[in-house]
């Protein structure tokens, strides 16, 4: 049995990848800020798989500490970790951002996925066999900017730091990092994009979307991997999506 704690677990990419663990056999802890978005999770995964909802803000390292804490008090091990949960500000010019706005998506974004991986060392290192992985949603914004997104994207950036950091830390016990950076999968954060984004000269344009299936698919093929074998970064997008040359 291989145990994975996925945030964000209630709604969109953390819920796609969520259930596609569950179908690849993994027992997966549900966490979230809100209980009844979590039992909505488990209530579409396959009939005889094993999830647990922890309702948890990973903002909070108290909150963070418990969700760890129940995942071994209920299964006695940590295998993977995706550290998802992410939020973005409102998409205004620089200088009308608050510092609580920029405060709130670096706190989620970075801190939280910090928090997040901290725990997981500290039971990947201590447990028997030793290791695990864990994977961080970083975003194609943590290759090239949108406009008017200074607080996600630098959280973003930020966490191709962590990612390679962690895979230089974990490498003597055993534990791997890699990132998915994603490019407008179908979720609720990127409806908007399918009526119009906003373009680096101005204008406003539909942008293409992806199945948020096949990011699942692509999460449960780079955590299915043997520990001696590890992908740092994946990046899977809209083929027609302004990526190439943004800007």
């Amino acid at each position: 049995m291989k145990v994975a704690v996925v945030t964000g677990a209630g709604s969109g990419i953390g819920r796609a990848v969520s259930l596609g663990l569950l179908r690849a056999g993994y027992t997966v802890v549900l966490a979230g800020r809100q209980r009844t978005a979590l039992d909505e999770t488990g209530s579409l995964a396959p009939a005889q798989s094993q999830w647990l909802a922890v309702p948890s803000d990973i903002r909070v390292e108290s909150s963070v500490a418990a969700l760890f804490s129940a995942t071994l008090e209920h299964f006695s091990r940590l295998d993977l970790l995706f550290n998802n949960a992410g939020v973005s500000a409102p998409g205004r010019p620089l200088e009308e951002l608050t510092l609580g706005q920029w405060n709130e998506v670096i706190a989620v974004n970075l801190t939280g996925a910090f928090l997040c991986a901290r725990e997981a060392f500290r039971i990947m290192k201590q447990q028997r066999p030793q290791g695990g992985r864990i994977i961080n949603n970083g975003s194609i914004s943590a290759q090239v900017p949108r406009p008017h997104s200074a607080p996600y994207t630098a959280s973003k950036h930020a966490i191709t730091g962590l990612t390679k950091s962690l895979s230089l830390d974990g490498r003597t016990h055993r534990i791997a990092c890699g990132q998915i950076d994603i490019g407008n999968a179908q979720t609720s954060m990127t409806a908007r994009m399918m009526q119009g984004a906003l373009q680096p000269d101005g204008s406003t344009a539909a942008e293409p979307t992806i199945d948020v299936s096949l990011v699942a698919d692509a999460v449960v093929s780079m955590a299915d991997l043997p520990l001696d074998a590890n992908v740092p970064f994946m990046t899977l997008m809209a083929t027609q999506m302004p990526f190439a040359g943004r800007g």
